[in-house]
């Protein structure tokens, strides 16, 4: 392994050339990201910046480190989730990019939480997010490292609901802006991106059929929408269970059963947890639920699966296959967890298409260089990303897809903009 701080902690650099081919590969898939990329390029708009990123290790995300990098800032990645490192982009980052990485598939809590106060060791200007892992690092034990942070972004859910609270507590020391929360990101992203690879994951870690199978989501915000879109899709029943009485209404609205989590426990074959929360299988789940019954999860934390009261209930456990553990109760059943309880479609899977990550990068990229321009007239809070961006990413998409649109007229701005022109 390697090991030098200034260089980076990878699995192996043997791996760096098979790392770029794929970077590659995903880069024909991210066009709004090759063209800011070349702008960032020719006018190197963060001389300089020194960029701390906590994101999952991915080709797409190699695509954006890249960028900023070409845009003349100083970046240093390391991994949002122990399972979620795709160990030939680390090493190709590393060794062929120049772009220290910290990041080892597998790792374990102690080397992860180290690569986090590695990461910091050149004290950033600027950091990014996937989970907000960092920025609560940055707010206790490395503290002393703030005064040089004057800004930063946040990619997920639950980062934004971690940010939220510390910001309504007073707490947050610099400006975020919610990556997570632009249109071009959830819309997309968290629909398209995890309905699709979480199923991915799923598939690849059992090769079970879907078709036929009882499918509960636990969710239904964006990421639990797509989610139950394409379960249906490959045929199978889904179930949505919910604790939010309008997106609950949704569900039923949109053709799902909906029911509490206990009801469902006792149907489901397959369970998949997105809603940024803690406990949503708990035992009161395991002691209904079928025996051979799966357990996935799609947030970004392990917390969603209560597996310490799955293990207080259990005999003992076995890997079946890579991603598979079988719990054995003490009853006579047994429950299947995939990828530790972990991200399900990164730990046993490629993570979303790089197609919707085009986008959820670019705002990334645009995001972090509107907050390195304008930290001085932003105050510690969170922000949503300027419409302009959005708008932006969303026009770049459309015109590399080859698909125009109209545009209002000057009449129709006046109409739109008056009180006084109804019926």
């Amino acid at each position: 392994m390697t090991t030098d701080t200034n260089a980076g902690h990878i699995a192996d650099p043997k791996l760096a050339q098979y790392g770029v081919q794929r970077i590659e590969w995903a880069a024909r898939e991210m066009p709004v990201m090759r063209q800011i990329r070349e702008r960032f390029k020719r006018d190197r708009p963060m001389e300089g910046i020194r960029v701390a990123g906590c994101l999952h290790v991915t080709t797409e995300t190699a695509n954006l480190v890249i960028a900023l990098k070409e845009a003349g800032a100083d970046v240093r990645l390391t991994a949002s989730n122990p399972l979620s490192t795709q160990d030939d982009v680390a090493a190709a980052l590393t060794v062929e990019y120049g772009i220290p990485t910290y990041a080892i598939k597998g790792e374990d809590n102690d080397t992860y939480h180290q690569h986090l106060r590695d990461i910091l060791q050149f004290n950033p200007q600027l950091t990014m997010d996937d989970g907000a892992d960092l920025v609560a690092l940055l707010h206790t034990t490395e503290s002393d490292r703030l005064e040089h942070v004057v800004g930063g972004t946040e990619e997920t859910t639950t980062g934004v609901i971690r940010l939220r609270a510390l910001a309504a507590e007073g707490k947050l020391r610099y400006p975020i802006v919610a990556v997570n929360d632009a249109d071009t990101k959830h819309f997309f992203d968290n629909r398209y991106g995890t309905g699709q690879s979480t199923l991915d994951g799923v598939i690849r870690a059992t090769n079970i059929l879907i078709a036929g199978k009882t499918f509960v989501v636990a969710g239904y915000g964006w990421c639990g929408k797509g989610l139950a879109m394409r379960a249906a899709g490959m045929g199978a029943q889904v179930i949505v269970t919910e604790v939010d009485p309008i997106r609950a209404l949704e569900a039923v609205m949109d053709g799902y059963r909906v029911m509490p989590m206990v009801e469902a426990a006792r149907q489901g074959d397959i369970f998949v947890t997105v809603t940024g929360d803690m406990n949503v299988l708990d035992t009161a789940a395991f002691e209904v639920m079928k025996s051979g019954a799966i357990l996935a999860n799609s947030g970004h934390f392990d917390s969603e699966i209560n597996l310490p009261g799955l293990a207080s209930m259990s005999e003992g456990k076995k890997e079946l296959r890579p991603f598979v553990e079988e719990y054995s109760l003490q009853d006579g059943r047994n429950v299947i967890v995939l990828a530790e309880g972990r991200l399900v479609n990164l730990g046993a899977a490629e993570g979303h298409p790089a197609s919707v990550m085009d986008m959820s990068f670019a705002n990334q990229a645009l995001s972090l260089e509107h907050v390195s321009n304008e930290h001085r007239n932003l105050k510690p809070d969170v922000y949503d990303v300027p419409r302009e961006i959005d708008d932006e990413v969303a026009k770049l998409k459309l015109a590399a897809m080859g698909i125009e649109i109209d545009t209002l007229t000057a009449e129709q701005e006046r109409y739109l903009n008056s009180w006084d022109l109804g019926t």
